[in-house]
């Protein structure tokens, strides 16, 4: 692009390579001692002497017997030029590896509840280990939205992502389906197989963070001319689950949930009809794409993405 210098001499669109070229001019006191320190030809950084020239209005350095002075401007500017320059460099050069056992900072992950119920022992135990000054903060994922991404509000959306957006990253964590889970003793237990009518002649927990009354599996019943009671609904996995092992209801819950050990409750086998309807869902971890080449970040997206993979 070319830049134009105005009347008063400002350059509307300044470059920041005349900044690290005064830098050097200014530390040599030589054209041919600073194209030496850029790797520049002595013809190219004459002319950027003359850029610099008409840009600061200042002749900078001046012939005095066979070498050049500086002019009290360019004396003035010695003493800030190169810590801007360093700056300069600093900000346009790749980020440094981080100390991750020196690391101070907190994490927002937005996740739900049954995701930390089974894993988040898992991944704070691995974190505290290897970062002490990492504090993860769990808020609930009551709210899909992905405007909290956007604004910095949360680092990491764990979940089931159903729709996305193009602009955010998104990794696969694993994959999870639901199963019917009935408390320990519970009558339809000791039966080999549960048919349909078995299974909607119970009385259900729903989980819904939306307060919704039917799922897949109401229209899977309706298909058999069947329709099953919804007692009560909850928003969450581990409160459906606290229902069901005090009582004779049934709910639809997360298969690793139970894998990973709820005491007094048993998988119910759902009859095939039924279990089609539930579909495998993936969870993932979805980030913005300011955060993904924050070393930081992505050592945490790392340690997420082991402590799903170590649970399997």
């Amino acid at each position: 692009m070319e830049r134009h210098v105005l009347a008063s001499g400002f350059m509307a669109d300044p470059d920041l390579n005349l900044l690290i070229a005064l830098d050097a001019l200014l530390a040599e006191g030589s054209v041919v001692k600073a194209a030496r320190r850029l790797g520049l030809s002595e013809s190219a950084m004459s002319r950027t002497l003359a850029r610099l020239r008409a840009v600061t209005g200042d002749p900078l350095l001046v012939r005095a017997g066979r070498g050049l002075v500086p002019t009290p401007r360019a004396v003035q500017l010695r003493e800030r030029v190169p810590g801007l320059a360093e700056e300069v460099r600093a900000v346009l050069r790749p980020a440094e590896a981080v100390d991750i056992a020196r690391l101070e900072r907190s994490f927002t992950l937005r996740a739900s509840e049954s995701f930390i119920e089974v894993y988040a022992a898992r991944l704070v135990g691995r974190v505290a280990a290897e970062a002490p000054g990492v504090l993860l903060r769990f808020a609930p994922r009551g709210n899909r939205d992905a405007q909290a991404l956007r604004d910095g509000l949360i680092d990491l959306d764990i979940g089931v992502h159903s729709e996305t957006t193009p602009e955010l990253k998104v990794q696969s964590l694993l994959r999870d389906r639901l199963v019917a889970a009935v408390r320990e003793g519970h009558p339809l237990t000791r039966r080999a197989t549960v048919t349909p009518e078995q299974y909607a002649a119970c009385g259900h927990v729903l989980t819904s963070r939306r307060g919704l009354v039917r799922d897949r599996v109401d229209e899977a019943l309706a298909a058999l001319g069947l329709a099953r009671k919804v007692v009560a609904v909850v928003p969450s996995f581990p409160a459906a689950l606290a229902i069901v092992r005090a009582s004779d209801l049934t709910a639809l819950v997360s298969e690793r949930q139970l894998a990973a050990g709820v005491a007094g409750v048993r998988i119910l086998p759902l009859p095939a009809k039924l279990a089609i309807a539930l579909d495998e869902v993936v969870v993932t971890q979805m980030w913005h794409p300011r955060q993904d080449a924050d070393p930081a970040h992505r050592w945490l997206r790392g340690r997420i993405l082991a402590a799903c993979r170590e649970a399997d």
